[in-house]
This record gives structure tokens, C-alpha cells and sequence, in this order.
């Protein structure tokens, strides 16, 4: 229990170039675990080990590596950035007990910080801020809190100011003790020089000092109670608070520093131990018996009943499939079978590791509160579940959102057909927001995902990975269809061949749904018109109908199907026949419901010099962008705007180009949103 108690699961979130994996090798650095610091910039970075990785210097998959600060071991994941991956930052965040969140001091709270704090809220995950870049020009700690409290409603606590801004960022006031430290010529990793504190912060740090009681003292009823009495507070006292309001999500603990320049980064690792939780701290998630659905209780604890989840899995061309997995509770050990309670298959565990970026040390168990890689399995993959037989458990699966964009693949030569598909499948198996379907109509193969990005790192994986050459043709953009009417609609499948014949008799309403409801099916039979075991057989025909619209053949959703009537026959109903019946009602219904077409749009943010302003707005009057949004932030304009993905393509190289290559955007999407007629028409005539 004492190990499990020093054990620190966390993340690292942020926007892209904030910082991240910086801070990920700093990290490593100087907890012993690597002996020279990699740099993203130069592609040396241990946690960015993919090829594509370090050609971009951008971070596309979560890296987990494992090492010691004092007597506590870090679990540490590095996530990406870019809105593309979002789901390697969404099933990290299942998975984790705490997260670091690093802003840039210059940026502040940017989109893709908003993303992934509303990842971490929804999984709950108690977070600390770590503010990088304080040495940059513009760098403005103070702003940057007052921006997490505006844009993030989080409850942003300072316990360290900084000394000096912009170059002469030169050391910190830690809040709680009210020492001040100098960093060196090397940052940090040279040992840090206390001085007393300077004369002319004496009132900065009594001002946030007592900011910091303050909110302790609005979430806490025991420092209230201190507080109000005017009672002094011990440094270690004040710690234990702030741990407790943390790990509680009250507050969100704020450190600083330049991670490139290997400041702040020792104090972001005493404050991960000191306020970030271990896996007794934490609500364990809720876990259920899969054959009756009653909760189950999980205890963090090796000598119970096993609970672990498969988190992630990836391909290894050395070993085959590691299974990233988190054990909540009891021990796996090598060479032993477990149960899939997802699947009901039984697996045999192989080897253990103990991750390290793309590297592994095997071991001969992991105990609960781990988090480890599982080389070997069979059946599982992200987000299934592994106990014991005769104790069944279950987790809740992750959420995984839908692609927004296809392109059309093929391979180059008759002979990379099956190394094509056999490529496609695997990495579908580790990345659940790509997607492949077959085109009956075209013969074509489509692959889709969360942007142009995700698909070309995809393609280039196909390449370097499994030596497979292929042919991509232009995206297409994910549109989906809904109907704007109620209508009722019948649906009869008879068929008489000698013998048992085939009946199906139903009667449909079909209205306009919720945004983002998919389609539900109800029913609403009175009597027994239609006996209750052919339900689940009407409701698939409803389901399998709706992958394909009338207009243009795009997925049906936001629509309600009601069941309210219909008949059936003694001897030849079935429920190929039910489930025939309902997929020609729900056609013919969404014909006569003025069916029409959605489009993806995209929040937008361009950060763009004064100068080129009117240049920037004006193309984004011609791409259809509404614009919600313009703010200066020094000499640069921030422009935000909701974008159909359709005008999108090629924006990048359009915006280098206005700008002479001065301005930056990202892009994340939004919602989807009726496409006018004019529009609509161009997509079904294509």
C-alpha cells in the first residue's frame, strides 16, 4: 500500500506547441531516466520516437514512460497536441489519476487548451498549471491566470510568482514558504540559489499569498475557519490543503517556468508529488458485473479481484501487439490466463512490460495502480476489459468521436492488395477514431479520420511501416443527412416461395431529432400487433438503412424513429422479414420528410500580424467562415470563426501565402449545420 500511495499516474495536455514534450524530456532528464536532453526541434526527443514524429516535431501518439522523483514513481504520459489525435489525449485521460496542463505564457489559454481541459473535467482528473515560456517576449504569467479563469472557469491557484518577465525571467517565490529562488546559468539543473526575498516583490508575494489562503478558504471549511480566526497557517499544513482541495478538482495548483531553458521544471516535479493524487486518492471508475449489471466495488489493491483495462494497443514489427493497459485493482502476472469481459474470450498473458517510449523492460507482474504493456494478446483492444473468470467485471467504454474526412485509397500494384489491407485493418485496431469502409457502388476503399493531417500520417505509416505503396485521391468531407419534417411511413416485406414464406408489416414515424442524438428507436405498440421478439430485428433494419441517405448517400442522423404499428404472421414472419420491412419504411419515410444535408463546421482560430488583417478576412468572407471574434494580443490580430471543413482544404498553404508565412490557425470541430439548397444541390449532383 505504501508503494501504491508514492505512485503518481499523470498526464501531459496542452495545445500544440506549448510545450509539452519539452517538458516530457526535462522531465526524464532529471529524474535519471534518460542521460542527455532530447529536443523536439532537432528530432532527438525520447518521447516523439515515431519517424514521423520527429520529421514534423509534432507529438502524434501518446508516449508512456515510467520514472523516480525521491521515493515516488511517475506513471507519465506525453500526449499530442494537435486536434487530429484528440482521441490519444481522450483515452490517456481514461486512464490517468492527475494531469500536468502546460500553457504558453505568450499564447495563453489557446482552443486546443479548451479541448482537452473539457477532456480532463469529463473523466474528472484533478490538474495542476504549469505556465512555459515565461522568457519569451510577451510572456505574461498573470494574464495567463486571469485568462484560465475566463475562458476555463478553473479555479486558478497560484503557488509560485515569478522573478522577472520576458529575458529577465531569472528564479521564483514559492507562496508557501516564502523563499525565493535564482535559477542558474544551466536553468535547474545546476541547483537553484535561495535568496530572501526581494524588497520590491515583498508585497506581490503578500498579495498572492493571501490570494492563496483565500481560495483555499472558500472551498476548505478548516482554513475558513483559520482564516477567519486570523490563525497563522504551517507551510506543511498549507500543503496538505492544497493537496486535499486539488485532488477534490476545487483548485487547480499554478507553477511556472521555461522548460526549453530547464527553468521551473524540478518545482512542476515537486508539486506533481506534493499536490497531484495516487491511485487510493482517487474515485476508482464505476465497474459493473457484465452478466447482471449489478456494481461492482473496486479496490486499489494487488491481492483483489483482478480489474485492468486496455487503454490502447499498437503494432510492434519485433514483438507484435502490446496492449497498453491500467490496472485498477488486483495483480497480473506473466505466463497467466485472464478473462476479456468485453468479449468473453479468455487470454493468455505473454510478457509484461514496463513501457519506455517505443522502448520495453520486461517484468515478471504489475500490481494495482500500474500502468503497463501487455505484449501478446489476442482479442483485446481499446477499451476492454480484463478480470477473472469467475468474477466478471466490466468499465465503461471510451467514447470515440466520428470522423469528419475520407479520401479514396487504393494500392499502387495488384500485388500490395492484401499487404494494403492487412495495413488498414491493424491500424484501425489501434486508432478507433480511423475508420475504412467499402464503396459497393465505386469499388472504392474509403478511409476516413479527423482531418488532412491524421490521414497523411496514416498513409505514410501504410508506407514506412508495412511497406505497402498506394494511391490516394482528393478528401471528401464527411456530410451526413437528417429530415426536417414528421411523416408517418409504411413498410411490408411479403415474399412467397413454396413452403414458409417471409412477412413483415410496419408502421413508422419518422421526426427531426436532437443535434447530435444519432437515431433512436422507440416503440409505441399498443396490443400485439407486432410481438416484442421482433424488436431488436425492426430496430437493426432501422439502424442498417440509416448508414445510407436518400439525397446523396451520406449516414442518416438527428432523427427519431417511432414504432407504432404493424403486423405480423403465424408461420412466415421472421426477423430477416422484420428487419427488411423497416429499412423500406424508414426509405420511403425519409424521402417524403424534405431530407437534407449537414456539413461539418470547424471553431477556427488564425493568429495573424496587423498587416495583413484585411488580406486574411477578406478569404475568409470567401470560404463561407462567419466570423465571431477579432482580438489583439500585441501587434498580432486573433481572428475566431466557425468554418465549413469543405472550404478548408488547402487553407494552410492559402494563409502561408497571404501572410508570407507570418500567420498561424488551428482548427478543431465544431458542430454540424444545414448546408442552403444551392450548396446541397452541388453535393448530390457530384
Amino acid at each position: 500500500m505504501e508503494d501504491i500511495k508514492k505512485l503518481r499516474n499523470i498526464g501531459i495536455i496542452a495545445h500544440i506547441d506549448a510545450g509539452k514534450t519539452t517538458v516530457s524530456e526535462r522531465i526524464l532528464y532529471l529524474t535519471g531516466k534518460t542521460y542527455k536532453i532530447g529536443e523536439v526541434h532537432n528530432g532527438t526527443a525520447v518521447m516523439d520516437w515515431m519517424e514521423q514524429e520527429q520529421e514534423r516535431g509534432i507529438t502524434i501518439t501518446s508516449a508512456v514512460t515510467t520514472c523516480m522523483w525521491g521515493e515516488n514513481r511517475i506513471n507519465l504520459i506525453d500526449t499530442p497536441g494537435h486536434v487530429d489525435f484528440t482521441i490519444e489525449v481522450e483515452r490517456s485521460l481514461k486512464v490517468l489519476d492527475g494531469a500536468v496542463v502546460v500553457f504558453c505564457a505568450v499564447g495563453g489559454v489557446q482552443p486546443q487548451s479548451e479541448t482537452v481541459w473539457r477532456q480532463a473535467d469529463h473523466y474528472e482528473v484533478p490538474k495542476i498549471a504549469f505556465i512555459n515560456k515565461l522568457d519569451r517576449v510577451g510572456g505574461d504569467y498573470y494574464k495567463v491566470i486571469i485568462e484560465m479563469h475566463k475562458k476555463l472557469g478553473a479555479n486558478a491557484a497560484p503557488v509560485q510568482i515569478p522573478i522577472g518577465k520576458e529575458e529577465e525571467f531569472a528564479g521564483v517565490v514559492d507562496l508557501i514558504t516564502g523563499k525565493a529562488y535564482l535559477f542558474s546559468e544551466k536553468g535547474d539543473l545546476d541547483g537553484l540559489t535561495e535568496i530572501p526575498l526581494p524588497d520590491n516583490m515583498k508585497d506581490l508575494y503578500s498579495h498572492w499569498r493571501h490570494n492563496l489562503v483565500e481560495k483555499l478558504a472558500d472551498v476548505d471549511e478548516e482554513v475558513a475557519e483559520l482564516y477567519l480566526m486570523d490563525k497563522q497557517i504551517e507551510n506543511e499544513q498549507l500543503k496538505n490543503y492544497i493537496r486535499r482541495a486539488t485532488i477534490s478538482n476545487l483548485i487547480v495548483p499554478v507553477v511556472c517556468g521555461a522548460a526549453l531553458k530547464n527553468k521551473g521544471v524540478k518545482f512542476l516535479l515537486d508539486a506533481v508529488c506534493s499536490y497531484l493524487p495516487s491511485p487510493l486518492d482517487v474515485n476508482l471508475p464505476k465497474a459493473t458485473n457484465p452478466d447482471n449489471g449489478e456494481e461492482v466495488a473496486l479496490k486499489p489493491e494487488d491481492n483483489e479481484h483482478l480489474c485492468a483495462y486496455v487503454y490502447k494497443v499498437m503494432h510492434d514489427p519485433f514483438v507484435g501487439t502490446i496492449s497498453f493497459t491500467r490496472i485498477y485493482s488486483g495483480t497480473l502476472t506473466s505466463g497467466t490466463y485472464v478473462y476479456n469481459s468485453t468479449v468473453g474470450k479468455k487470454e493468455r498473458i505473454g510478457q509484461i512490460a514496463k513501457m519506455h517510449a517505443s522502448s520495453r523492460e520486461l517484468v515478471p507482474s504489475g500490481g494495482a495502480g500500474q500502468i503497463i504493456g501487455l505484449i501478446g494478446l489476442k482479442y483485446s483492444i481499446t477499451s476492454h476489459t480484463l478480470c477473472e473468470e469467475n468474477y466478471p467485471i466490466a468499465l465503461d467504454k471510451i467514447k470515440f468521436p466520428d470522423p469528419v474526412i475520407s479520401l479514396s485509397i487504393e494500392p499502387s500494384t495488384r500485388a500490395d492488395q492484401d499487404k494494403l489491407g492487412m495495413g488498414l485493418q491493424k491500424l484501425a485496431q489501434e486508432d478507433p477514431s480511423f475508420q475504412i469502409r467499402y464503396n459497393e457502388e465505386t469499388g472504392q476503399t474509403l478511409i476516413s479520420g479527423m482531418g488532412e493531417l491524421h490521414l497523411e500520417i496514416i498513409v505514410d505509416r501504410l508506407k514506412r511501416e508495412f511497406k505497402v505503396s498506394s494511391k490516394v485521391g482528393s478528401p471528401q468531407v464527411a456530410y451526413r443527412e437528417t429530415v426536417t419534417q414528421e411523416v408517418k411511413s409504411t413498410g411490408k416485406f411479403i415474399q412467397q416461395t413454396g413452403g414458409h414464406g417471409q412477412y413483415g408489416h410496419v408502421e413508422i414515424k419518422i421526426f427531426p431529432g436532437e443535434r447530435g442524438t444519432g437515431v433512436v428507436f422507440e416503440q409505441e405498440i399498443k396490443g400485439g400487433s407486432i410481438p416484442r421478439e421482433f424488436f431488436p430485428a425492426i430496430e437493426k433494419g432501422i439502424k442498417e438503412a440509416s448508414k445510407n441517405g436518400v439525397l446523396a448517400g451520406y449516414p442518416v442522423v438527428d432523427v427519431r424513429v417511432v414504432l407504432y404499428d404493424g403486423s405480423f404472421h403465424d408461420v412466415d414472419s421472421s426477423e430477416i422479414a422484420f428487419s427488411n420491412a423497416a429499412g423500406i419504411a424508414l426509405r420511403d419515410g425519409l424521402k417524403r420528410a424534405k431530407p437534407v444535408i449537414l456539413e461539418p463546421i470547424m471553431r477556427l482560430e488564425v493568429t495573424t500580424p496587423d498587416d495583413y488583417l484585411g488580406d486574411v478576412i477578406g478569404d475568409m468572407n470567401m470560404r463561407r467562415i462567419k466570423i465571431e471574434a477579432i482580438d489583439q494580443k500585441i501587434t498580432t490580430k486573433i481572428i475566431t470563426g466557425a468554418a465549413p471543413l469543405a472550404e478548408m482544404f488547402g487553407y494552410a498553404t492559402a494563409l502561408r501565402s497571404l501572410t508570407q508565412g507570418r500567420a498561424t490557425y488551428t482548427m478543431e470541430p465544431s458542430f454540424y449545420k444545414e448546408v442552403s439548397r444551392d450548396i446541397m444541390e452541388k453535393i448530390i449532383a457530384a
